[in-house]
């Protein structure tokens, strides 16, 4: 009797983790992309980027005003933050899928050492462009002070998106690229 109890019990258990991954399969999204459940969706915005002007960690003056006409995704960070490791390999991978179509990616790196920063750049194979912001002043001007915290601004020069915390690519994807065909 209790091995027929014990053998129903395995049984039920089997059937929930099968129906558990059916359902995760089913949640993918078309592009096969499947969202985790810490991807934070971006909050719609609306107002002026603000001025930012840094250095880059080749050592040349940068400023958001360079870059108007283009889609902006800023995106601060530091390399002690759990969630801003976790975004990077999907940051990179839409930043090389849509270079060529507009869209600018600023890796703000906050609060630390030009040497720590081109480590981590180095270690993570980022292409896209890394700024230095030892002084946190990105953070007061997006009156943030969470990691990572990320903005993307229409051609125009609006805050179209804000959002604090990782995100994911099937959420870059949903949000930037249709800006982007625009």
């Amino acid at each position: 009797m209790h091995i027929l109890l014990l053998g129903t019990g395995f049984t039920f258990i089997a059937m929930a983790i099968f129906t558990a991954v059916i359902a995760s399969n089913q949640a993918r999204s078309v592009t096969g992309i499947e969202k985790p459940q810490d991807c934070v969706e971006p909050m719609k915005v609306e107002y002026p980027a603000p001025a930012i002007q840094l250095t880059d960690i080749a050592g040349s003056t940068v400023s958001l005003a360079d870059h108007k006409g283009d889609v902006i995704l800023l995106n601060t960070w530091s390399t002690w933050c759990p969630p801003c490791l976790r975004e990077m390999p999907d940051l990179e991978a839409f930043f090389r899928t849509h270079a060529d179509g507009g869209l600018i990616l600023l890796g703000v790196n906050v609060g630390e050492e030009k040497e720590t920063v081109v480590q981590f750049v180095d270690m993570f194979h980022l292409t896209f462009p890394i700024w230095l912001d030892p002084d946190e002043s990105t953070l007061r001007s997006l009156n943030s002070f969470s990691l990572p915290y990320s903005i993307v601004i229409d051609r125009e020069g609006i805050v179209r998106y804000a959002w604090s915390g990782a995100t994911c690519l099937s959420v870059l994807e949903s949000t930037i690229s249709p800006m982007l065909r625009q």
